[in-house]
């Protein structure tokens, strides 16, 4: 029923009554703007836990990484060492140790970027009010993995960069 009243209770009232006088059923209403609301909490609250549980996949993906950053400069210290006695700047051997990780995140993005979409499109699909996926929302998120991934294995790759080369070629 579409109703144009400010006293809603009394409408409510005078329903009841006139319900109550045709049959032995109970009254029982509800506003329109109350369902749409109930049906679109159970999507807020997805939304929260999966924004928690994306924060944590980002943290134990980085603490992954940076584990084996540490286990990739330990391998090649004595590489490392080499390099910087034959003259080797610290930054050429940031970029030589940088590279290999930004090859396997560019994959990563390539396998995760279309399957993402395929599957955003399909959940998107049961909404009545719905945006349209764009290249450019794959592009910032590749760009934000990209810059996380950089900032998680520089650190150590600075660190194996900055080693005097005398100790890590005297120790073994």
């Amino acid at each position: 029923m579409r109703i144009k009243t400010e006293d809603i209770r009394g409408l409510l009232v005078s329903l009841e009554k006139l319900w109550k006088a045709e049959t032995d059923t109970p009254f029982v209403y509800s506003f329109l703007n109350e369902r749409f609301n109930s049906m679109y909490q159970a999507e807020q609250r997805i939304g929260r836990l999966f924004g928690i549980f994306a924060g944590l996949a980002i943290l134990i993906s980085c603490l992954g990484l940076f584990g084996l950053a540490a286990f990739a400069t330990h391998q090649r210290t004595k590489e490392i060492g080499v390099r910087k006695v034959l003259g080797a700047s610290v930054g050429s051997i940031v970029s030589l140790l940088l590279t290999n990780f930004l090859k396997l995140i560019l994959i990563a993005i390539l396998v995760a970027s279309p399957l993402a979409g395929y599957i955003m499109s399909q959940w998107l699909h049961d909404f009545a009010y719905r945006i349209d996926l764009s290249w450019w929302m794959f592009a910032i998120a590749g760009v934000l993995a990209t810059s996380i991934a950089i900032l998680t294995v520089s650190y150590q790759t600075i660190k194996a960069a900055l080693v005097n080369p005398v100790k890590s070629l005297k120790s073994e």
